[in-house]
């Protein structure tokens, strides 16, 4: 059976659900908090499928809403593992609707999920998922670099929430429209029972993000005295299980109204008995809510005010969350072709360029249509014509070890040692451990008389398990530190850098990716053609200086 054709992916789970009167709000909509329970449901019998024993919600990541659904129409959902880690996995899930008079569909939502496979007698440790298609190998090998962006989430959050500035002047704004936050506050309890929880006990997570949805709706209303919708969810994680007999208290207040949207934060807090004083911190989450008119176009809202003290704290959070997660959807969400060649660079989204500098380099060598052009001297060198992009990959097989080929080709300040396009390059800004900004400068090119100048953010990884390769990612960013100057043509790269697979000791196989635009790297698209004698020299040159250096520690890399 080829790929494709007749195949099916084993962990993959379809749910198709009709949306009966019982399950609408009061404009005749499937609610979203019954539609989380379904998804839910759905991604956990695809990672108990995988796992082979009973699993649990751990988080779900940024949930966008693209399209209400009717009473009466088809609920389509999908769900399949991604990639299995020791003992989670991440679960990816589709959304879409149906009209079954019309045949129309559309899509609601994306969603990935964590879920941790549990046994109460053996620690569980999850085969590995092994992807066939060009989908669940892009999939699976981005699947790594999420896991690394949810596991610094909390701390990323705090950081950014810290230094991030916002210009807010309560005192300018229209008072006679002004609600005070104390208005929507909202607290329920629920009783979890048996048709709550899983065959172990285990409050479900989908019916927990339910009753969440449900005080933060009612929270919302208060605000706006309308029926608003769930637009957002932010990323958010299970800090701990409840079971049957528990009572869940759901705490919702609205923290801020923008001019077209509000944010409702919720809290899920658990406790035994009646009696007992010491409450256990289930989960927090932010729901970002509007009101749409007859014509599905957004209202306006009334202005909040929060109370004095941790009101006014919540008040500011909430702008700034807003900031950052308009900056995380463009930059995280948004396809390939719709990213601009240069970001900004600041530090509300630097946890998401780098995400994205990787996630496209993986996603570009797990294409499936690259063509070999040539061979000469067993240095390969393939194609691909993709969109709007062209796309090289160079390959070959070194005799160093691929962490001290890692080191040495990691540092761009090393580079000009190798490669003559980069006459100089400076290290701007070493952002952490396994990212730095740097300024190349390189000779003018096809038939320019100024030379180039690049902003680059390189991101470096090592392999997560085994089989997968080192990573180094490269493209452009802006810097108001280092604007476009009349001496150079600033040049930009949209995806490049190397990956590194270990084929054996002392063996590594290096492969270099670089997706051009028209226009950007005149040199490569004047070459393509063939193995030019300039990429086969200069790759050759790359191999010596791997040789030449593989004993070679440099001082600043020997931590890594």
């Amino acid at each position: 059976m080829t790929d494709g054709e007749g195949y099916r992916n084993p962990t993959e789970v379809q749910m198709s659900q009709l949306v009966l009167p019982c399950h609408t709000n009061q404009r005749g909509e499937l609610g979203v908090g019954q539609l989380l329970k379904w998804i839910d449901t759905a991604a956990c019998l695809s990672a108990e499928r995988h796992a082979g024993c009973p699993c649990v919600t751990a988080s779900m990541d940024d949930i966008y809403f693209e399209h209400t659904i009717s009473v009466g129409q088809v609920v389509n959902i999908k769900a399949k593992v991604n990639r299995a880690f020791n003992s989670s996995m991440e679960v990816g899930i589709q959304v879409a609707s149906e009209d079954l008079c019309s045949e129309k569909q559309w899509n609601v939502c994306k969603a990935l999920a964590t879920f941790v496979a549990h046994r109460e007698i053996t620690k569980v440790k999850l085969k590995q998922i092994t992807p066939r298609t060009e989908e669940e190998k892009m999939e699976h090998s981005v699947a790594a670099e999420r896991r690394r962006m949810r596991l610094v989430y909390a701390d990323t959050i705090k950081d950014l929430l810290a230094n991030c500035a916002i210009q807010d002047n309560l005192e300018s704004r229209d008072c006679s429209r002004m609600v005070p936050a104390e208005k929507t506050r909202v607290e329920s309890v629920e009783l979890v029972l048996p048709p709550h929880a899983n065959h172990q006990g285990n409050t479900f997570g989908g019916q927990i993000m339910a009753w969440m949805e449900n005080v933060a709706t009612i929270a919302a209303s208060r605000l706006c005295r309308a029926h608003p919708t769930l637009k957002a969810i932010e990323m958010f994680h299970f800090r701990g299980p409840s079971q049957v007999g528990d009572r869940l208290v759901l705490k919702a207040i609205v923290n801020n109204a923008f001019k077209h949207s509000m944010e409702v934060g919720v809290c899920v807090e658990a406790y035994r008995q009646e009696a007992e004083t010491h409450r256990r911190h289930i989960n927090s989450a932010f729901m970002t809510f509007v009101v749409l008119d007859a014509d599905d176009q957004p209202q306006l809202l009334p202005w909040i005010r929060p109370q004095p003290g941790d009101g006014e704290r919540r008040y500011r959070e909430a702008s700034a969350r807003k900031k950052i997660r308009l900056d995380r959807k463009y930059i995280v969400s948004c396809k390939q072709t719709e990213v601009p060649l240069s970001v900004p660079w600041d530090p509300s989204n630097q946890v998401y360029l780098s995400y994205n500098n990787v996630s496209s380099l993986k996603m570009l060598v797990a294409k499936d249509n690259w063509v070999l052009s040539s061979e000469i001297s067993q240095v390969r060198l393939y194609t691909l014509e993709d969109d709007k992009f062209l796309s090289f990959h160079m390959e070959m097989v070194v005799h160093v070890d691929a962490a001290q080929a890692f080191l040495l080709l990691s540092d761009l300040r090393r580079r000009p040692e190798w490669d003559k396009h980069y006459r100089s390059v400076e290290l701007v800004q070493q952002v952490d451990e396994d990212d730095a900004i740097y300024h190349v400068t390189s000779p003018a090119l096809g038939g320019h008389t100024k030379p180039q100048d690049f902003v680059i953010l390189a991101s470096r990884r090592k392999p997560c398990d085994n089989g997968d390769p080192y990573v180094i990612a490269l493209r452009s960013v802006t810097l108001p530190t280092h604007r476009e100057t009349p001496e150079y043509r600033r040049g930009e790269t949209l995806c490049s850098g190397f990956c590194l697979w270990r084929e054996e000791d002392q063996l590594t196989k290096v492969s270099y990716y670089n997706q051009a635009t028209p226009g950007v790297l005149n040199y490569v698209t004047t070459n393509v053609a063939g193995l030019s004698s300039e990429f086969y020299t200069t790759f050759k040159a790359c191999e010596q200086f791997l040789l030449d250096n593989r004993n070679d520690l440099a001082p600043s890399l020997q931590t890594l």
